[in-house]
């Protein structure tokens, strides 16, 4: 089992991810590169208005999953357990303002 695990609902524009086996970063980000690029060679992550991301990372995770998809999408909204609700994290779109809260 690797370190990251992650998958994509491309129906709901959700890329949910958590930890797997335990590792170090210097591991985790590995396995979330090479997981991401599996999922983008199987037809997800392809781009679009917004992509919503559920679940734990560490910060040199998030820096490789942001990495992976900012360019493909015009905003990134990350899930705040507290708020409930996802916050728009990244934003190249009008659309989409920074800090915005999204159901």
């Amino acid at each position: 089992m690797s370190s990251f695990v992650a998958d994509f609902d491309a129906t709901q524009g959700v890329l949910n991810v958590k930890f797997g086996t335990p590792a170090t970063n210097a591991q985790i980000v590995q396995d979330a590169a090479a997981r991401l690029t599996e999922i983008k060679a199987n037809g997800g992550l392809q781009g679009g208005s917004l992509l919503k991301v559920n679940g734990p990372a560490s910060l040199p995770c998030a820096f490789t999953i942001g990495h992976a998809v900012f360019h493909a999408y015009g905003a990134i909204a990350v899930w705040d357990p507290r708020l409930q609700k996802h916050v728009v994290a990244v934003t190249h779109s009008p659309d989409y303002h920074l800090g915005q809260l999204i159901d």
